[in-house]
């Protein structure tokens, strides 16, 4: 027997929304629909739109929303066929700028209660493909300090050099030295604006930030390796553990908390209760891809795309390998697939602990 769909809630500005499982309309192969159950819908009639500034005007009422122009194409829909509905369903008028040119979309209608039904809609439909949208920066802890990466490249050699000639063992799979990180969270920032809000966001976090180190870097260790699923034989990262020297749970907490502050401001998505800090060492998708980041959960690559190595003799040589300490004194948001002068990530956002 067939499995009944179910319709996906999901929730925008304190709402509910009922999403259809079914798809009816695609633009390039993606647009989804949406349905409004009559509750719903007689809410989005009958109430305000609290969350935007709906202003009079001298034909009716004016709603503008900031949308990054990557998302136009979902609001316009296969040879416009999404806002025509849009705008017939709600009796409004919907603007969008030219494929390209950041902007607002602008909503207007005759009366307030049509333009904030489409403001909702249109909301229901940006955040269904903003979470399908690519990241572009992460939040995260350097780890390439001079005496880290020394002792990466330490382990890199004694690892080929020892371990070598176990099955998919090769220098083409291990991290740069100078991109050494530990990833607190994915975010997909498709505009400045966006990149903006963001740093922003992060400079808010600094008193919460501060009550947990004192305002004082974090002095700590780098030692020991771990890998990412069940079989020791066919493994894809091999990350590093990193640990406060005094033995808190200092770090993690941290990234919870921002974390926490992320996801509520609507700029990322939790994948988990608590963060998994890694510091990635040895990632397969290098081996294609010297340029890729460790994505985390964020996206699952077609398993035709690496080939596990054998990382058993490495966990038995070099499980409590000793990489180094320093003082960690900060985090960042660091652009995907970026490069500054010291080789590291360009940095989009900065706080310091202290």
């Amino acid at each position: 027997m067939m499995d009944v769909l179910r319709p996906v809630l999901i929730n925008i500005h304190g709402r509910i929304y009922r999403k259809n499982p079914v798809q009816e309309e695609r633009y390039e192969g993606e647009e989804e629909d949406y349905s409004y159950s009559e509750e719903v819908a007689e809410q989005c009639l009958d109430e305000p739109c609290d969350a935007h500034n709906i202003e009079q005007t001298e034909r009716g009422f004016r709603c503008a929303i900031d949308v990054p122009s990557v998302l136009y194409k979902y609001i316009i829909g296969k040879k416009g066929e999404t806002r025509r509905r849009l705008e017939s369903e709600t009796k409004t008028s919907i603007s969008i700028p030219k494929q390209g040119v950041e902007g607002q979309i602008v909503v207007t209608g005759a009366n307030s209660a049509a333009v904030a039904s489409a403001v909702t809609r249109v909301e229901v439909l940006i955040d269904s493909f903003r979470r399908k949208q690519p990241f572009t920066h992460f939040l995260s802890f350097a780890l390439n300090h001079p005496r880290v990466q020394e002792g990466f490249l330490r382990f890199q050699e004694e690892v080929l050099d020892l371990c070598g000639q176990d099955a998919g063992v090769d220098v083409s799979i291990f991290q740069k030295p100078a991109k050494l990180h530990l990833t607190i969270g994915t975010l997909a920032l498709l505009n400045e604006q966006e990149v903006t809000r963001a740093n922003q966001l992060l400079q808010q976090c600094q008193s919460i930030i501060r009550d947990i180190t004192e305002a004082k870097p974090l002095p700590v260790d780098v030692r020991g390796i771990e890998y990412m699923n069940d079989d020791p034989s066919m493994v894809d990262v091999l990350y590093a553990k990193v640990c406060v020297q005094d033995g808190s749970d200092k770090l993690q907490q941290i990234a919870d908390r921002l974390v926490e502050c992320f996801v509520s401001a609507g700029l990322m998505e939790r994948e988990r209760d608590r963060v998994k800090l890694h510091g990635t060492v040895m990632n397969t998708l290098f081996r294609r891809d010297p340029s890729a980041e460790d994505r985390g959960a964020s996206g699952r690559p077609n398993i035709k795309d690496r080939e596990a190595f054998n990382a058993r003799n490495i966990l038995q040589t070099f499980g409590r390998f000793d990489f180094g300490a320093f003082e960690l004194n900060a985090v960042q948001i660091s652009q995907r697939f970026s490069t500054d002068s010291t080789g590291h990530y360009s940095c989009a956002g900065r706080l310091a602990f202290s």
